[in-house]
């Protein structure tokens, strides 16, 4: 059977699999498993078994299940809500100042929580009320929360790029300080844009009076809720960036951290550690599986010759290797309209990264660019997993074209910094190079 059949049958196989329901493992593994099976036999059974016990013993896994406990201490301790309260009495004086709350603190919690969906959720139940009781319009209340949820995929420390990294077989840590600059160059271009709309059209986020707090106070609650957050970011950013730990090692540092100020802050109780342990287990469970079948998927192309048969098309086309990056990154898009950020990432990595290396892209700056597609993937409709979490936790009236309307500004800047990148690579390299990670 030719490369290209073979490709189409395999690819189309996982998709059918996964349209059907099963969950993205699952849906993996059946493929991997069916396939094998009918390529190779038993001989290929007994590469399949020990590809999956090499992918789950792969050091560079590690910071993954370190990073989701983070994130659920956070998300259990409720040291978010506070953190919001200190933000708002200094922000006080900006038009649009909840939605400026919002694109700032969800920032700053992309920088602890490690996930996209926790960010959003948390941000969504504490904001959105708030801002619908001061008369805050939709676009202005939901939008800046979906658009600033997704900068945990960038911004370390990012679940999602340590799989990115492993499923690659590149540096966990470039990708992740990689994903700093464009990340916060991505927050900055919210805060711009929400303070220019508010200016333009004030009745879309009115100002409203609270009682002004004295500078005294204000420093007085950073340093007791600003700082312990700022102590749990330099846990994981600082060390990095100082070169003194690894990403495994920061990554252990950061988690005990967090248990650490959540216990001197009187916020630790048996029951959050086990919400926060139980929540943690199954979403590293989740990602272990996804690797494991990922990286059989690899395998199951490599004996279909489908890799090697895509390297010598895409090398022999008389086109600019920018267009078939864009060509790359273009699918990406099409696939976010119809699956989530993580089955996106494992069906394309094993297919991409061949042709990356063809082409001497850069295999950082080329996972950056990736990140900020499959973070514009996770709020693009019809399937978007942001858009859903949004109207989960905003009122009835709240409808889903609202929800998505208020994305679209969203999605236009994370093509802008797409194309910055692609135009500047130094902006996803500098930071890393200049670390020497």
């Amino acid at each position: 059977m030719e490369w290209w059949a073979s490709l189409t049958l395999v690819v189309g196989g996982l998709i059918f699999i996964l349209l059907l329901g099963f969950p993205v493992a699952f849906g993996f593994l059946l493929t991997d498993l069916i396939f094998t099976a009918y390529l190779m036999g038993t001989s290929g059974m007994e590469v399949l078994t020990l590809q999956i016990y090499a992918s789950l013993a792969s050091f560079v896994l590690s910071p993954a299940p370190m990073f989701i406990v983070m994130g659920e201490l956070m998300f259990h301790s409720n040291l978010a809500n506070d953190t919001l309260d200190v933000l708002d009495r200094w922000l006080s004086w900006i038009p649009g100042r909840l939605s400026i709350l919002a694109a700032v603190s969800g920032t700053i919690f992309a920088a602890t929580s490690g996930s996209s969906l926790a960010n959003t959720a948390m941000l969504g139940t504490v904001l959105v009320p708030e801002m619908k009781k001061r008369g805050y319009s939709t676009f202005m209340s939901v939008g800046p929360i979906i658009g600033v949820g997704g900068l945990a995929m960038l911004i370390p420390p990012s679940a999602l790029a340590v799989i990115f990294a492993s499923v690659a077989q590149i540096s966990v840590g470039q990708v992740l300080i990689g994903g700093v600059v464009p990340g916060v160059l991505l927050g900055l271009l919210f805060c711009a844009f929400i303070v220019l709309c508010a200016v333009i059209k004030p009745s879309c986020a009115p100002n409203f009076r609270t009682e002004p707090t004295p500078l005294s106070m204000k420093l007085y609650l950073s340093v007791k809720y600003l700082l312990p957050v700022g102590l749990i970011i330099f846990s994981v950013l600082g060390l990095i960036f100082l070169g003194v730990a690894t990403p495994t090692e920061a990554a252990a540092f950061g988690a005990l951290s967090t248990l650490i100020v959540n216990i001197f802050m009187g916020r630790f109780n048996w029951r959050m550690l086990k919400a926060s342990m139980k929540g943690s287990l199954e979403v590293t469970t989740m990602v272990l599986m996804i690797v494991a079948a990922s990286k059989t998927f690899s395998t199951v192309l490599a004996f279909t010759n489908a890799t090697d048969g895509m390297v010598e098309l895409v090398t022999g086309l008389a086109l600019h290797p920018i267009l078939i990056l864009i060509a790359m990154q273009v699918i990406v898009v099409v696939l976010g309209c119809l699956m989530d950020p993580v089955s996106i990432m494992l069906i394309t990595i094993p297919i991409f990264m061949p042709i990356v290396a063809a082409l001497n892209f850069d295999p950082i700056w080329f996972a950056v660019i990736m990140l900020v597609n499959l973070e514009m993937g996770n709020m693009t409709p019809p399937f978007g997993m942001l858009i859903f979490v949004m109207q989960g936790v905003t009122p009835k009236d709240v409808t889903y074209e609202q929800i998505v309307w208020a994305t679209v500004p969203y999605m236009l800047f994370d093509i802008v910094v797409m194309g910055i990148v692609i135009g500047w690579p130094q902006v996803a390299l500098w930071l890393p190079r200049m670390l020497g990670e």
